[in-house]
């Protein structure tokens, strides 16, 4: 992968070159965002371009009734630089992103203005690695997530209407433990071999035909 990685390296300006290894020390995998059957495309879209603007890597995206389409003017390409899994193969899509990331040491942490435990400002992400949950607007999350979660979490009201809306409520999230991650002394930086895998990614978006630049590095590699 390191030998692939130097020969796209090749292929783009210094000016990106650097902006690539200074990004790639900002992304994490510690905190995940999980979003179940979201319907609206401009919410969906700007929960996309938070994360790329927070540095959260990894979106997973599950589509149990509900096809998943980012706008391209409000996500503003952010979804090019991400890693989005989606779960649309069957009727257990939910179940199946669940014990995913549990299996991966992740917390399933539910976002609910109802019955939750946790408020944003005291939620503990010390205790581990974080999937943040989050519903459709109306609906909301699915029973089998509030069900399964580990912990329920919700964003402190001081109005008269319910809720933020989804991507309002996303972006706040995400703000307060991008600075916990700051701050507090949490382990949230990808391993070296995740870095190398999102950075590959990145070169395959950046350059023009770069599968065609792959498939003429491993032939002339094979020859060697």
């Amino acid at each position: 992968m390191e030998a692939l990685i130097d020969h796209f390296l090749k292929f783009i300006t210094d000016e990106r070159k650097a902006l690539f290894k200074e990004l790639i020390q900002k992304r994490t995998t510690y905190l995940t965002i999980v979003l179940e059957n979201i319907y609206q495309p401009l919410n969906a879209s700007a929960v996309l371009r938070s994360c790329d603007c927070f540095g959260i890597q990894d979106v997973h995206v599950i589509e149990n009734y509900n096809e998943f389409k980012p706008d391209r003017e409000v996500a503003m390409g952010a979804s090019n630089w991400l890693t989005v899994y989606r779960y649309d193969k069957n009727k257990k899509n939910t179940l199946d992103c669940i014990q995913s990331l549990k299996n991966k040491g992740y917390r399933i942490i539910a976002t609910s203005p109802h019955n939750s435990q946790t408020d944003l400002i005291n939620f503990d992400l010390s205790k581990g690695k974080t999937a943040l949950f989050f519903g459709a607007e109306v609906e909301g999350l699915s029973e089998l997530v509030l069900e399964n979660a580990d912990e329920h979490l919700y964003i402190p009201m001081y109005g008269f209407t319910e809720s933020f809306n989804l991507s309002v409520s996303a972006a706040i999230c995400l703000y307060e433990m991008r600075m916990k991650m700051e701050k507090e002394n949490i382990k949230w930086h990808m391993t070296e071999d995740e870095k190398n895998q999102v950075l590959l990614n990145w070169l395959r978006y950046s350059i023009d035909r770069s599968e065609i630049v792959e498939e003429d590095f491993l032939k002339n590699r094979l020859r060697c």
